[in-house]
């Protein structure tokens, strides 16, 4: 009796001594976070990215999908536990898909890209989203485990991404929408082998379709030709639920502007999201948009100025300041992609705000229609928004270029 009294109370009592797990999350969703080191923005209830793929990479037992832009290791860096977590799933016989852009091969580190060729039971395939639109990336960065659980983010295969870039990303267990990233990953998987072989893969949608945006949970997807059915398009649910906004809208991303990518490095105007965020303005909406000085570029820095001048719109601009250890190329930004409406509407995603993105490109987006999670995400946008490193867009100032890749 003694015995089985305990082996019933002792998991109880070791439970009860171990630390309660910080994390926040509503039914079917955990937000993640990665807060630059050496700034003041980590949150005590938000994991990190790094947890939370090891352990998702841990508890795998059949399959890892993983749908990615490019693919970056540091020797010592917390990111490189992960493709070790990853590689252990693939030496114990869990099989791995990995997908990766054409374009994001030539921002790859090329030890990386070896180093995940060499995982047991791993598939790499390089996709041309190109061939697909015209102009087009697989930008969005997301991985699915077991055909249960999604993880969809901002944060890219890349090391800085969990060091030293701010990134928000969900981790989904949410059925439905875990099935359509699937569907999404198995759709770019089957054109990937059709654009290798010199043929055209097939579109999957002719006409735009309006998603249904009154959902309390859902996937949002771009590009719409080739979103699998009941995906919804991005492009077309961004202005609708932006048309719907009441009273304030909080967004944060890396950039923002009504410009697209052309040929010779022509910027042509695309106008879908910036006439949406204006009509809300127009009619009363408080703006208040975050941006990285990434953004200030000499034409996104007069298109913003040109938003910024209207009533109902505040723009502050994030620099961060450069790491201890010295400059790092591509890194110390805010990279987060991440809107609430009325702190009763939550978006997670991975596109940037300008053309190409919800055209052309593939991302995903998450909406929830859940105020404790909408509350939650304001706070995170009010954290860097009332930090030392956001500032007010000065509409008289002419801003230098900024530094990515090189410390000029």
């Amino acid at each position: 009796m003694r015995r089985v009294l305990l082996s019933v109370l002792l998991p109880a009592l070791l439970a009860s001594a171990l630390p309660a797990r910080a994390e926040f999350s509503i039914p079917g969703f955990e937000l993640v976070q990665t807060a630059p080191v050496e700034t003041p923005l980590r949150s005590s209830d938000l994991r990190d990215p790094a947890t939370v793929w090891n352990e998702l990479f841990d508890g795998a037992k059949s399959e890892i999908v993983l749908g990615q832009f490019y693919v970056v290791g540091h020797e010592g860096s917390v990111f490189n536990t992960v493709i070790e977590h990853l590689a252990a799933a693939g030496k114990r016989g869990v099989k791995i898909r990995f997908l990766l852009d054409q374009k994001g091969v030539g921002l790859s580190d090329k030890a990386t890209i070896e180093q995940l060729k060499a995982i047991p039971n791993l598939e790499l395939r390089i996709i041309d989203f190109n061939k697909l639109t015209g102009n087009g990336i697989l930008h969005a960065k997301y991985l699915v485990v077991d055909g249960a659980t999604a993880y969809i983010g901002s944060q890219n295969f890349d090391w800085r991404s969990f060091e030293h870039i701010h990134e928000t990303g969900l981790r989904i267990t949410d059925a439905k929408i875990v099935g359509q990233v699937l569907s999404v990953f198995n759709q770019d998987w089957r054109a990937q082998a059709i654009t290798a072989q010199g043929q055209v893969a097939p579109a999957l949608n002719v006409k735009a379709t309006t998603p249904d945006i009154h959902q309390g949970a859902f996937l949002l997807s771009s590009p719409n030709q080739f979103n699998p059915a009941g995906v919804g398009d991005s492009e077309a649910g961004l202005p609708a639920l932006l048309a719907e906004a009441k009273s304030e809208v909080r967004v944060q991303l890396l950039d923002y502007a009504p410009l697209s990518y052309g040929p010779k490095g022509t910027r042509p105007y695309y106008a879908v999201i910036d006439n949406a965020v204006r009509a809300a303005a127009n009619r009363g909406v408080k703006i208040k948009l975050m941006v990285s000085n990434w953004n200030l570029e000499e034409l996104p820095q007069v298109y913003l100025k040109s938003l910024a001048v209207l009533p109902n719109v505040e723009i502050r601009v994030v620099t961060l300041p450069t790491a201890a250890s010295g400059f790092i190329p591509f890194a110390r930004v805010i990279h987060s992609k991440t809107m609430v409406i009325d702190n009763q509407v939550a978006w997670v995603g991975t596109s940037n705000w300008s053309g190409g993105y919800f055209d052309l490109s593939r991302n995903l987006e998450v909406v929830m229609r859940n105020e404790k999670m909408a509350q939650r995400l304001a706070a995170l946008h009010e954290q860097t928004w009332s930090s030392q490193y956001a500032q007010p867009l000065d509409i008289n100032k002419k801003y230098p270029k900024p530094a990515k890749g090189s410390p000029e």
